[in-house]
């Protein structure tokens, strides 16, 4: 069967795409990501939102939060070091006789640190399904970044931080929202920010509020305080992380907007990271997880 359906679900969000074979022939998404379902909603919300693609029996392969215990199935993690692609995949049980749907399992790791990946292990193995040879860091931003140490076609280690979480509480929920509304961005003072904050990671909390003093005081403008905001999370997680980047090659997937911010902070710190797209890297690694 070469028509199969790939689902990449999380949190927040569910996005399904018809395969045909590797080749992605249309795409559909929604916001009913785990977050807002019960247990007994999964198949439900697969159904409408796959509608006329399920026009007989269907192979469907899906990523992410959906394999958590609060998910349709849960899918068992994997314990590093291990391959990207690899695994035995969790049966999801339907009502739907039509339906074939597989889990993809997480990954976790025991030590130096306890820590969790859902989704990103996908993205890993669509990275080295691309770039076989690949050693090196792989970034992946979004609410929690990670950072992955690739070796051998293996997941050797991982570092998770929560730099996309802090940003939006910060920038939606503490005093700070009153000045940093709006989009705008500041390109110099995001580097600047990341370089004192990667020096001097101690100074972070301090930091914070001068944010709110200098538009009261000074009228700093609100996308000059963003990109300070971002450049003091994203140089502390640096700081944070520099046993996993420093010295390596390293490619970045996630979203244009993060994937800019991540790899202009790289580049201050003299790496020149390569960046692959996430949603083509999840097709790509559920393509080779298939295979596999």
């Amino acid at each position: 069967m070469t028509h199969w359906i790939a689902v990449d679900w999380g949190t927040t969000a569910l996005r399904i795409t018809r395969m045909d074979g590797i080749r992605p022939v249309d795409t559909r998404q929604n916001d009913k990501g785990m977050n807002a379902l019960s247990h007994d909603d999964f198949e439900r919300v697969f159904i409408d939102l796959a509608g006329d693609w399920i026009d007989g029996p269907t192979d469907v392969l899906a990523c992410g939060m959906v394999g958590a215990r609060q998910g349709w199935a849960e899918a068992a993690y994997r314990t590093v070091p291990c391959a990207a692609a690899g695994g035995e995949l969790t049966h999801a049980p339907t009502k739907d006789p039509r339906l074939n749907v597989s889990i993809v399992p997480g990954v976790r790791q025991l030590k130096p640190h306890p820590d969790v990946m859902r989704g990103e292990e996908t993205q890993i193995a669509g990275i080295l399904a691309r770039q076989p040879d690949f050693d090196g860091v792989a970034c992946l931003p979004g609410t929690h970044t990670k950072w992955a140490h690739l070796s051998a076609g293996e997941i050797v280690s991982f570092r998770t931080v929560m730099t996309g979480e802090l940003f939006a509480d910060l920038t939606g929920r503490s005093v700070l929202r009153h000045s940093l509304a709006g989009d705008g961005w500041d390109e110099e003072a995001f580097v600047a920010a990341v370089s004192d904050a990667l020096s001097r990671p101690e100074i972070l909390t301090a930091r914070l509020f001068e944010l709110r003093a200098a538009d009261l005081l000074h009228g700093q403008d609100a996308a000059t305080g963003r990109a300070i905001l971002s450049g003091l999370l994203i140089g502390a997680e640096l700081a944070a992380t520099k046993p996993w980047w420093l010295g390596r090659d390293a490619i970045i997937t996630g979203s244009s907007k993060t994937t800019h911010a991540y790899a202009t902070a790289l580049k201050s710190q003299g790496l020149s990271p390569t960046l692959l797209p996430a949603d083509e890297m999840t097709l790509a690694g559920l393509a080779a997880l298939r295979d596999a």
